[in-house]
């Protein structure tokens, strides 16, 4: 129960973090919608629905990028990450809890963005909704993952992107094809690899 424990305080901080601050998630809509926006002006009338769910994806993963980005800015900006490090509980809580405070802004990001989505081109059906839900844990479990080893770098706004895009590219194409069990095994893998690899990897920083 500890380690749980430790997971929802640390979940907590950074939810009333952001709820106090209005930075992050105020960014991310105002983000995704611009995207979509320009996505629906600048493509042709009758462009075909998977093409539209390709944007969608695009918009999507960089709005998460921008969530991901700001992951450990709090404890960068007031140079807390090594007492983050040091506190006594295991170091995976620490990725899980920021883990799901990043699923929670991207949930609440796509929450009007999924409408929206919706409203601008030709619907959505319940399988791109799963399939979103789906990509949102691996996109948070490993993005986590690599924005702790982005956070003690020089270029750290450069770092992240260069590691996290590539990795993002099969949740693109799970995203585009619909295809869950693909998304759903990418979750295991990728969230069983960043938990256990976490603690190295502060360790390093």
């Amino acid at each position: 129960m500890t380690y749980f424990s430790d997971v929802a305080a640390l979940a907590r901080k950074d939810l009333l973090l952001e709820l106090r601050a209005k930075e992050t998630l105020p960014s991310m809509i105002l983000f995704v919608l611009a995207a979509l926006t320009i996505f629906h002006f600048a493509l042709p009338g009758g462009t075909a629905h998977k093409a539209a769910l390709g944007l969608l994806w695009a918009a999507l993963i960089f709005t998460a990028l921008l969530g991901l980005t700001r992951a450990f800015v709090a404890e960068r900006e007031q140079g807390m990450f090594d007492a983050l490090v040091l506190a006594p509980c295991d170091r995976s809580a620490i990725w899980l809890g920021k883990s799901i405070a990043v699923f929670a802004f991207i949930a609440c990001a796509e929450v009007v963005a999924l409408p929206a989505f919706a409203a601008f081109f030709s619907g959505i059906d319940g399988r791109t909704v799963a399939a979103v839900a789906l990509a949102d844990v691996g996109i948070c479990t490993v993005g986590t993952l690599f924005g702790a080893m982005a956070v003690a770098g020089r270029a750290r706004e450069l770092l992240l992107p260069l590691l996290f895009l590539p990795m993002a590219i099969p949740i693109v194409v799970g995203g585009v094809g619909g295809y869950l069990w693909f998304l759903a095994l990418y979750d295991a893998v990728f969230a069983l690899l960043a938990w256990a690899a976490f603690e190295y990897v502060v360790s390093e920083v």
